[in-house]
């Protein structure tokens, strides 16, 4: 900053002092919220405003939403049974594991197999939640009745499958899952769920195993008849999300036997061996593939997440859960008036309620803003005017619009995340009466379909956008707008533009 003709007078040191003071840190908070390369705020060229905001809270129903579980992306398992913010969580598994290739046989004559033991194997890819308390995990067979379509993708919201029958059961800590240990014919066992079911399923499977002509072991729609798959639950209790790769290389059944040497001493020699029924990727296997479903439903009540959820007023705090869970719907009253001027940067602040501990247990994932536009937001919204591209290889702007929360400390110098929704080149159409304000929501999907509209001359194309790894995991409490006193809450969701007059 240049100042010219300065009285050196004590009061002009104090005052220049302190305008320097202001104007660094005007500065340093234009560079915190944007990190790109915008003018500093002299407030002779460059000037920075703030828009206050309001906030309401809305849960996402069956009716506006349709996210369905994908078996290539992590699946969740597990009881969240004590988060005094939003509730309980209780989220499921359902799959077919099978032979990798039809007819199948054991090894050597069915009638001199011996079963050693059976063991679900589910390859662990992480843990979100308390993973020092214990959780119990138990594995049932669906029934038979069920209708489990391997062409058919589920609503997460979906738990209409029916299973009796328990097959075995496991308690353990999810912190220990990434622990080595040994297991019989398995190389590398880090990172595993290891259940050992009934001997009598166990047993099942090896008398399968026939000469005759009903041998399920035949053909995949034979085999579906005798087994429709697993369902995988954990009992209330625990305390976090467990995540699964289906398609990983260590989710198997294994089913560990012995069986007759006949040809080199047919009177008690017996040899060990061991079978793997694994999950079939759709996109390879195509029908004979395996199905799968991964359920997940919240429990909220009597939740200060509850009492904020459907009211007219705006709201000082927001919640918002993943998948299945919650938005808040966002209004800048003082948008529509604000006039033309070349918009350097505009971000929408959001910045985390502290909450000891839990922030630590239950940390959130990736936020998504997008825009109600009437003339498209009849199911889908719109995908944020202008900030929100693609690039050339088809990737989402997800990056550069913010949809990560950075690390900060709040003035009681404790540690939250701060999202800085980078909403630039909108606001700037806004101002320019090229584009219409609009009412935004954010909230943290799995994944969303919105429409692209990449310039006022375009024509509105429904893209889908991958937003977090997986269903069930992340939640935060944020402030919200605070219209009743604005002005005393520094962490309050708003609006900040840098700008220069015309």
């Amino acid at each position: 900053m240049k100042h010219k003709h300065l009285v050196i007078t004590l009061g002009a040191i104090i005052t220049s002092a302190l305008l320097l003071l202001n104007s660094c840190r005007k500065i340093n908070e234009a560079t915190e919220l944007g990190g790109g390369l915008i003018p500093p705020v002299d407030n002779i060229h460059t000037f920075d405003t703030t828009l206050d905001v309001e906030a309401y809270n809305e849960l996402f129903t069956a009716l506006d939403d349709s996210t369905r579980s994908n078996y290539g992306s992590p699946q969740v398992l597990g009881y969240v049974s004590n988060d005094p913010l939003f509730g309980t969580t209780d989220a499921r598994m359902f799959f077919e594991l099978k032979p990798t290739s039809y007819p199948f046989t054991f090894a050597n004559l069915p009638d001199s197999l011996f079963l050693d033991s059976v063991v679900l194997v589910l390859e662990n890819a992480g843990v979100w939640g308390d993973s020092l308390v214990p959780q119990t995990v138990r594995v049932y067979e669906m029934d038979l009745s069920n209708e489990f379509r391997v062409d058919t993708s589920y609503l997460v919201r979906q738990g209409n499958f029916t299973y009796s029958q328990q097959l075995g059961s496991r308690t353990f800590l999810p912190a220990v899952l990434n622990d080595s240990i040994s297991a019989r014919g398995d190389s590398n066992t880090v990172n595993q769920l290891r259940i050992r079911l009934d001997d009598s399923f166990g047993n099942r499977l090896l008398h399968y195993d026939t000469t005759t002509a009903n041998n399920p072991y035949t053909t995949d729609s034979a085999f579906r008849t005798k087994f429709r798959g697993f369902a995988v639950q954990a009992d209330a209790g625990g305390n976090a999300l467990m995540r699964f790769n289906l398609t990983g290389a260590n989710t198997k059944l294994a089913v560990y036997y012995r069986y007759e040497k006949r040809a080199t001493n047919p009177a008690s020699e017996l040899d060990s061996a061991v079978a793997y029924f694994n999950f079939k990727d759709y996109n390879t296997y195509f029908a004979a593939g395996s199905a799968s479903h991964n359920y997940v439903t919240r429990n909220i009540a009597g939740t200060p997440f509850q009492a904020a959820v459907g009211g007219t007023t705006p709201d000082n705090e927001v919640f918002i859960q993943n998948t299945p869970g919650s938005y808040a719907r966002i209004k800048i009253p003082g948008l529509p008036a604000l006039t033309n001027r070349v918009v350097h940067r505009a971000e929408l602040i959001m910045e985390q309620v502290h909450q000891p501990v839990y922030d630590s247990i239950f940390p959130p994932r990736f936020l998504m803003l997008d825009a109600y536009d009437a003339a498209v937001s009849t199911k889908y919204n719109r995908f944020i005017p202008y900030d929100f591209s693609f690039d050339v290889q088809g990737n989402p702007s997800l990056g550069a619009l913010g949809v990560a929360p950075m690390d900060q400390k709040n003035p009681a110098g404790q540690n939250i995340k701060v999202w800085k929704f980078n909403i630039s080149r909108y606001i700037q159409n806004v101002v320019n009466k090229n584009e219409q304000p609009f009412d935004l929501r954010v909230y943290s999907p799995y994944y969303i379909f919105g429409y692209y509209k990449p310039t006022q001359a375009s024509t509105n194309s429904l893209q889908r956008v991958a937003v977090n790894a997986t269903v069930g995991e992340g939640r935060v409490r944020l402030f919200g707008g605070n219209t009743t006193s604005p002005a005393t809450s520094p962490q309050r969701m708003r609006l900040r533009i840098v700008y220069s007059k015309l």
